[in-house]
């Protein structure tokens, strides 16, 4: 059923990418396996291009495996799902399937005009990428005042500036004891007969 409603999803961001099922047709009958934390999803390449069901038993050809939260990177930050994903088996097949995932783009609102209208729709992707920029920003701004507190108000961890300024300090030392040692030498030698 998850597979089945999955590769519905797939297919249909497919056929709106016409580059994309020619760049697969031609794989057609390779099996791949797309992995998601427990989450395993094999599908076959048809000669349309687009992906179908296989047999879970089937041996993948390929397999990609995301992480868990990919869902989510997905929607917010697509490069570093694409940074993320892990992806074995043969090289042209493996290309071919990467450089399709990582072009890939869902007209999301040409998807939602249909139903609301050119006008709604687009406010509601506006309104929804207003939202994950929010939340962007609002866990930047929460890990930057966390590191603020713990380096500054609650010296629980050294800041950079002052770890750089320490290892300069002893850098100079050591030339310090360097110059004094030799001068000891000099002198040991001179008053040695």
């Amino acid at each position: 059923m998850l597979t089945a409603t999955a590769l519905r999803l797939i297919n249909h961001v497919l056929r709106g990418e016409r580059w994309a099922l020619t760049r697969l047709s031609p794989l057609a009958g390779r099996i791949a396996r797309l992995e998601i934390g427990p989450l395993a999803l094999p599908f076959a390449i048809g000669s349309d291009g687009l992906f179908h069901p296989a047999p879970a038993t089937a041996c993948a050809d390929v397999t990609i495996r995301l992480p868990e939260d990919a869902p989510q990177r997905w929607l917010t930050d697509r490069a570093s799902l694409l940074a993320a994903a892990r992806i074995s088996g043969p090289a042209d097949l493996a290309e071919t399937l990467a450089f399709v995932f990582r072009n890939l783009r869902w007209d999301v609102e040409a998807d939602l005009a249909t139903f609301t209208g050119d006008i709604l729709a687009r406010r509601f992707v506006q309104g929804a990428r207003a939202l994950f920029d929010w939340q962007r920003r609002s866990l930047h701004n929460l890990g930057s005042g966390l590191a603020e507190y713990i380096t500054e108000e609650r010296p629980l961890v050294a800041r950079r500036a002052d770890l750089s300024g320490f290892a300069s300090e002893v850098a100079e030392l050591q030339r310090s004891l360097e110059r004094t040692e030799a001068r000891v030498a000099r002198n040991e030698q001179q008053h040695t007969p």
